[in-house]
Order: structure tokens, then C-alpha cells, then sequence
């Protein structure tokens, strides 16, 4: 079972257990996203009920739980994970009846999630945390149909959302910070790490982030300057390496000798204002679209799908590894 800890926590008054006490965790759509959450959760050892409108959802669901398990199993599992402990319910409202936590992980659809959402806050036991994951919308802009909004969080992760330990939480303008706090706290407890945003903000932190780089890569391929394979290699073989244990206000910082940031930006500033990158978005037409589909089947020169998921994973895990981190905290 997940670990408990002593210490007094931050719970909402409503919530029908402490994030210590969750055993049954609900995740509503079964993708990507959301069977990635499933298999993290049946590897902290909690029970999971599961539910997603489609005809072929509860084997391709089994199918990705399968997959990610032997990652999991080198990361360590908790006592009693076992992927015997996932349902798959035949209906939402089942899945949700006796859930103390639930993780909606839809199509990036704003009606979509307003409607799911308030579906969710009315089938749920009163004072249940529910958190999305979104990778964009303001939990504000979602939480707009549902009766008990204050309940309704985001918990935006990282794919593969059972390997890399990342989690944005953060409320809407309707949203009570206890439940802010109460979703934190039980993501710590289930082995994420935390951030705890103070506001909204479109795409939240690391998306906003990643879709700069995105974005320049887009151009770079778009203006044949480029190819998609230089792009991924200039990261991995690069910068990639010194963000894996640092982030890139640091690395900046080291840049700047013992100086530090502030002679850093004394030295490097004036290139703020040279045209290096182009932060509005490439027409993606028809050529741009051909040329990244074309370089990605490149670059995986014949490896499948469940090849690289593999390969990914395992570099996941190295990294963990080597920089000491298959351990998280809560901040």
C-alpha cells in the first residue's frame, strides 16, 4: 500500500479521507495519458477502477499496463502493486462510486472537459478531489458546467506519466485552495514530484517551456536548416544532458563563471535582442507536416512503436538512476 507518514498534512474539511488514507484511485479515459496513470497508480499499490468510452478500451488498456510494468518493476513497486488490481468499469458512474481520488485524463477538449467534469463532481461521493490532465486549459475555463467546482483541480503530468516523476497542480478561480493543497499532498504521497502553481497560466510551466523549443524546431525544419534527426541530437547530445540534473536558469548561471547569473547576463544580454529564435508558430502546411513525419520514420531507421517505448523507458530509468532521483520529494 502507499506509504503514510506522521506528519500532519493539509486536507479539505470535505474530503471523504486524508491523501494518506486514499486506497481506490478512478482514472476517466484510458489513452495514453490516462493508461499511463493507471499504471502508475497499480505500481504504488492502490486498487484501480477505470473507465473510457471506447469499444476496444479495457484490452488495449491491459496492453499498456503490460508494457509499462517491467519499467516499473525497476523502478520498484510498492507492496501490494499488482496489475491484478485494475477494474475496468462498465460505466463512468461506476467507476467513480466508490473512488476517494479520480484522475480524468480526456481528449484536449474544452466542451469536452466541461461537461466530463461536471459529470464527474455529480457521480462522485461528496468533497472528492478531481484533478485533470490537461496539458492546456485553465482548470478555470473547465470547471465552468460542474455543481461543485471547488473540488476540481489540475494534475497535468509528463508522458510517460508512470516514469517521469513530474506533476503541475494548480486550482481555478472557483477551485478551494484546500483542495489545491489535498491533491498535492496526495500526489507527493504517490510518488510524484510536485510543483504547486500560484496561478493559472496557459500550458502551465514545462509546456510552455518544451513548446518554445518546439516551436524553433518547427522553423528550423520548415526553412531546411535543419533536419529533424540534427534537432533530437543536438538536445541529447547537448543541452538535454545538463537539464536532466539541472535546469536551464542554472546551467545559465554556471555559464557565467563565478560571477554567477548576474555576469551572465551582463555578458550574454545584448544577445537577447539578436535573432535567434522565432516564437510565433511556422504555417504548418502540407510540406512542413510531410517533411517531420518523413524525418521521424527516419530517425526511428525501422525500430516500431513498442521499440522505442521501450527504448524511452529505459533511458528514463538510467537517468533516474544515474542522477539519484528514482526517489522523489514533494515540494
Amino acid at each position: 500500500m502507499p506509504e503514510t507518514t506522521p506528519e500532519t498534512t493539509p486536507e479539505s474539511p470535505a474530503a471523504p479521507c486524508s491523501p494518506e488514507a486514499v486506497r481506490q484511485v478512478a482514472c476517466i479515459g484510458a489513452g495514453v495519458i490516462g493508461g499511463g496513470w493507471v499504471a502508475h497508480y497499480l505500481a504504488r499499490g492502490y486498487d484501480v477502477t477505470a473507465w473510457d468510452p471506447a469499444a476496444d478500451a479495457e484490452p488495449r488498456l491491459r496492453r499498456l499496463v503490460a508494457a509499462a510494468w517491467p519499467a516499473l518493476e525497476q523502478t520498484g513497486l510498492a507492496e501490494g502493486a499488482s496489475q491484478d488490481r485494475l477494474t475496468v468499469a462498465p460505466t463512468l458512474a461506476e467507476a467513480v462510486a466508490h473512488a476517494d481520488f479520480v484522475q480524468e485524463s480526456a481528449p484536449e477538449k474544452l466542451e469536452l472537459k466541461r461537461s466530463l467534469l461536471a459529470e464527474l463532481a455529480a457521480a462522485t461521493r461528496p468533497g472528492v478531489v478531481i484533478a485533470s490532465s490537461t496539458s492546456g486549459y485553465p482548470m478555470t475555463d473547465m470547471q465552468t458546467e460542474a455543481a461543485a467546482p471547488g473540488r476540481l483541480v489540475v494534475g497535468h503530468p509528463f508522458n510517460p506519466p508512470y516514469l517521469i516523476p513530474l506533476v503541475e497542480v494548480v486550482g481555478g478561480e472557483r477551485t478551494d485552495a484546500d483542495a489545491v493543497a489535498w491533491a498535492s499532498r496526495f500526489y507527493g504521497i504517490a510518488g510524484k514530484s510536485v510543483i504547486t502553481m500560484d496561478r493559472e497560466l496557459p500550458g502551465f510551466i514545462a509546456n510552455r517551456l518544451q513548446e518554445a523549443l518546439w516551436r524553433e524546431a518547427l522553423h528550423m525544419v520548415a526553412n531546411g536548416e535543419a533536419t529533424v534527426e540534427d534537432i533530437d541530437a543536438s538536445i541529447t547530445e547537448g543541452p538535454g544532458l545538463r537539464w536532466a540534473f539541472m535546469g536551464p536558469c542554472l546551467t545559465f548561471a554556471l555559464a557565467g563563471g563565478e560571477g554567477g547569473m548576474a555576469h551572465m547576463l551582463e555578458h550574454f544580454g545584448p544577445s537577447l535582442k539578436s535573432p535567434w529564435t522565432r516564437l510565433e508558430a511556422p504555417e504548418l502546411d502540407r510540406e512542413l507536416r510531410d517533411a517531420m513525419v518523413d524525418g521521424c520514420e527516419a530517425a526511428a531507421g525501422g525500430r516500431t512503436y513498442a521499440d522505442l517505448v521501450a527504448e524511452r523507458d529505459q533511458g528514463v530509468i538510467d537517468v533516474l538512476r544515474a542522477t539519484g532521483r528514482l526517489g522523489v520529494t514533494t515540494r
